[in-house]
């Protein structure tokens, strides 16, 4: 994150008060928000999609509906504030749910989320001497370039390396990298993590490089509470999942030490929809997360539905009285797998939970009737234990899904696109397969 301006850097320091005022204030500053709502409302009415709002107020803001997510993604440049090639950094989103959004930047959007996760995590990683390896995408996609500026901004030494840059980084180099730089903190994609975790189990070489590992901070997909503990217990390490947002968006949530994720109150203006419509986000509140980013600049954005269901809790040990947010997904999320809709959290709850699977594919005939769940063996568990974690893995899918597979099968090694992080992260794409093979006649 480079500043190369007087402007640049009082709007960073003008962020950083903000964002860390609102760390441990218990209940949200009315006069803040109606000022940065208004600062937003303003630079909204330059776009297409909002040019029709009028002059801001309370009540002219309440009143207002909701933006979902599906029309951003129908009209996205109606959004923009800027034309495309005038941010100062392009980007686009992943294209999990259909066509790729584009999402320009420009150098205040990128200050003002940058700060505001760097002051989040200001107590976790400022203090220890650490060393950072960003093991994350940085093209056309931003979660890598975040990581960096974080780094930058908190004075972390930091290398980055995706292992699936062809020609550039691979396992090897990476090893070659870690003997030399021997980072205390990896950032890094849940899928990435577990590819790496079966690589270096396989050269015998986990227990030398987990050595100087001390936290593991999970980012770019869904994670589990399974799948942090099981990585949690191979790397020796505290493990996190690190953050909450989306490209269009920003980053709205961020970990604290507990591994509970935090709304970033200062930057964000955050609403509940439920059955009574859209209420202030309190804790003790579930529905869908409605947000209005304060500082967004290329694309401001006005009461954007997420459309992830949530749950907001207080009292978290951490200390901090900012809500603690609990993202369910989707409620359109999920898959159909014999007549049960599956969502990617309630599936690898199941996986996980024993703490030796390198990953799962599941795979599915044309009609939905017949599934059979792959799993990719630890290297180093014993073969004869996988009929009996067959037959668990059955029951509690039985329990918690409401189906049984027709085959459980333990496999030396899956498909990359399995593993790869951000560059294959929708889960259907990359953990799903429709076969023929096997299906009964």
């Amino acid at each position: 994150m480079k500043i190369n301006s007087r402007s640049g850097l009082d709007f960073m320091e003008r962020i950083q008060r903000e964002v860390t005022a609102h760390r441990r204030e218990t209940r949200p500053d009315d006069a803040y928000y109606a000022s940065k709502l208004a600062e937003v409302w303003h630079r909204a009415g330059q776009t297409s999609a909002y040019a029709s709002v009028g002059t801001f107020s309370t009540q002219a803001f309440l009143d207002l509906p909701a933006t979902s997510k599906n029309d951003l993604k129908t009209r996205p440049l109606e959004y923009l504030r800027v034309p495309v090639g005038s941010g100062l950094k392009y980007y686009q989103t992943t294209g999990t749910t259909g066509t790729p959004t584009p999402t320009p930047r420009t150098a205040q959007d990128m200050i003002a989320n940058t700060v505001s996760v760097a002051e989040s995590w200001r107590t976790m990683l400022a203090d220890g001497g650490h060393r950072a390896l960003i093991l994350l995408p940085s093209d056309i996609v931003p979660v890598a370039d975040l990581m960096v500026g974080v780094c930058e901004f908190l004075g972390i030494p930091h290398a980055k390396a995706y292992p699936y840059t062809t020609g550039i980084s691979d396992w090897d180099r990476i090893m070659g990298l870690w003997e030399v730089f021997r980072p205390t903190v990896l950032f890094v994609a849940p899928g990435v993590l577990l590819e790496f975790s079966q690589v270096i189990k396989r050269r015998g070489m986990l227990d030398q490089l987990c050595r100087s590992v001390k936290r593991i901070m999970l980012l770019g997909e869904v994670s589990t509470p399974e799948l942090r503990a099981m990585a949690a217990q191979w790397w020796n390490a505290r493990v996190y999942d690190a953050s909450y947002g989306s490209t269009e968006s920003g980053t709205l949530a961020a970990c604290c030490e507990q591994d509970r994720l935090h709304l970033l109150r200062g930057a964000n203006y955050f609403e509940i929809a439920d059955e009574n419509g859209i209420v202030p986000a309190e804790a003790g509140r579930d529905g869908r997360l409605v947000v209005t980013p304060l500082n967004n600049d290329a694309r401001p954005l006005l009461r954007l539905d997420m459309g992830d269901e949530v749950s907001l809790a207080d009292d978290c040990p951490c200390g901090e009285d900012t809500p603690v947010v609990t993202v369910h997904g989707r409620g359109s999320d999920g898959t159909e797998i014999k007549g049960s809709r599956v969502r990617t959290r309630d599936l690898e709850g199941i996986v996980y939970a024993n703490r030796d699977v390198m990953g799962y594919l599941v795979e599915v005939d044309k009609g939905g009737t017949w599934a059979r769940l792959l799993l990719e063996r630890d290297p180093g568990t014993a073969r004869d234990t996988e009929p009996a974690k067959n037959a668990i893995v059955q029951q509690r899918t039985d329990e918690q899904l409401g189906f049984r597979w027709d085959e459980v099968r333990y496999v030396n090694r899956l498909p990359v696109t399995t593993k790869s992080g951000g560059s294959q992260k929708s889960w259907k794409r990359s953990n799903f397969r429709i076969v023929d093979e096997g299906v009964p006649a």
